[in-house]
């Protein structure tokens, strides 16, 4: 038997070209799929179950474009450093400690705070997938996972190999009813040199499947790009042929116009992070001049070592506001593009535009409740706007995953909170020592 869920008489917004807000919308979902959208009155199946939705604002859920969850566990670990010296000298020694509990620990309760803000879908990228994709499948959420490598020496040495990374992909790709999908994801072009990516590339001919790497994310990483190789490092990722392959990018901070036009023509999924890049020192990505090429973009947050929450709500507003503040423009990245960075975004990033991040008939039930009879919240002048200048994590009140309730008015149905969190302070403790 199928199951169902009508959410009634709530403000839908769809984040579809078509429709764009519903007001005193209802929405049917079954099994995993927005079955019917509809406004007038109709019969309320039967063998449903039903979600009042006055005063409620039902949004496509969040898509995290770039991620390591697990890095929870270094959450005001390692804060106020430059970037290199925050690898080099406190994150990189640290994660030579982890061992496969700390990533399972870490990535539930990365899954606890996503899950609770609205995010529905994440792109991930570290070490011990297979702990990571374990949670995920326990949690219910929706994961795009790749086993991280490095084709330098020196570096988190011991479980970070290529041959790793094929394994993972075999074992784990399409698992939990598709839910898991698995990337490629080489850590950077300071970590991987050309060699290395072009053998990684010819190896990986056969493979079906969207590379995730940091790009152009300090200036450090551009300057050396082109002290040795005379080419910026989006230049220098063009040359090798990665972008014939899907790619997500995550960061691109540092740009030229050159970059900025190789990145649309070849449509690389582009993650902005502007939490993570200010918090590292690294400076703002021209995401006004990215729209305006055309680029896809989405959002991200980094990891929580770096940001240091995993609160999408705040992505969206920061994007927008340090637009308009660096390019004096209170035009720039209005609240709909914001917004669309977190949904609509994510999901062409992804190859799963009008499945994901979008509120349409035949769309993944991905879906999150927020309430919106709250001060802050309060007139309803415009949704959208109130979505992305005025609301927060704390406003979600129910997240629903491939047409399952995973969290609701407090509760998690999929995870124990209590547990996560006294099994994640203990591993943390221990990478401290």
């Amino acid at each position: 038997m199928s199951s169902r869920i009508l959410i009634e008489d709530a403000t839908l917004v769809t984040m579809d070209e078509n429709d764009g807000v519903i007001d005193s919308g209802n929405l049917l979902i079954e099994d995993n799929i927005i079955k019917s959208i509809f406004t007038a009155a109709e019969d309320t199946p039967g063998d449903v179950k039903v979600i009042p939705g006055e005063g409620k604002v039902v949004i496509p859920g969040l898509i995290n474009l770039h991620n390591h969850a697990a890095m929870t566990l270094f959450r005001s670990y390692a804060d106020d450093y430059p970037l290199m010296e925050w690898l080099t000298k406190k994150i990189f020694p640290a994660e030579a400690r982890l061992t496969e509990a700390d990533v399972y620990w870490g990535t539930s309760l990365a899954l606890l705070e996503m899950i609770r803000g609205g995010t529905t879908t994440f792109v991930d990228m570290y070490y011990f997938m297979e702990q990571t994709a374990r949670a995920c499948q326990e949690g219910g959420i929706r994961a795009m996972l790749s086993q991280v490598f490095i084709g330098t020496e020196g570096c988190s040495e011991g479980f970070n190999t290529f041959e790793d990374a094929i394994k993972f992909i075999e074992n784990w790709q399409g698992q939990d009813e598709g839910r898991i999908q698995t990337i490629l994801g080489p850590h950077a072009l300071y970590t991987c040199p050309p060699d290395f990516l072009k053998k990684v590339l010819k190896e990986t001919e056969h493979l079906n499947t969207i590379i995730h790497i940091h790009l152009s994310e300090s200036k450090f990483e551009v300057e050396e790009s082109i002290k040795n190789f005379n080419k910026t490092p989006v230049a220098l990722m063009d040359e090798l042929g990665m972008f014939e392959r899907q790619v997500i990018a995550g960061h691109c901070v540092h740009l030229n116009d050159e970059d900025i036009d190789i990145l649309s023509k070849k449509g690389v999924g582009i993650s902005h992070n502007p939490c993570s890049n200010l918090k590292l020192g690294n400076g703002i990505a021209p995401l006004q001049k990215l729209i305006d090429h055309g680029a896809c973009v989405g959002l991200g947050t980094d990891g929580a070592a770096s940001n240091n929450n995993l609160d999408m709500f705040e992505e969206i507003k920061l994007c927008s506001l340090l637009q308009k503040g660096t390019l004096e423009d209170p035009t720039a990245v209005p609240a709909k593009t914001a917004f669309e960075l977190a949904t609509r975004g994510g999901a062409r990033a992804l190859g799963m535009e009008g499945h994901l991040g979008v509120i349409r008939e035949g769309a993944k039930a991905d879906l999150a409740i927020l309430d919106f009879k709250k001060p802050h919240l309060q007139p309803h002048n415009d949704p959208i706007a109130n979505l992305v200048y005025s609301a927060s994590a704390s406003d979600v009140e129910t997240v629903i995953v491939d047409g399952k309730i995973l969290y609701n008015k407090g509760e998690f149905l999929t995870l124990d909170e209590e547990r996560i969190y006294h099994e994640a302070d203990k591993c943390a403790k221990k990478l401290r020592q």
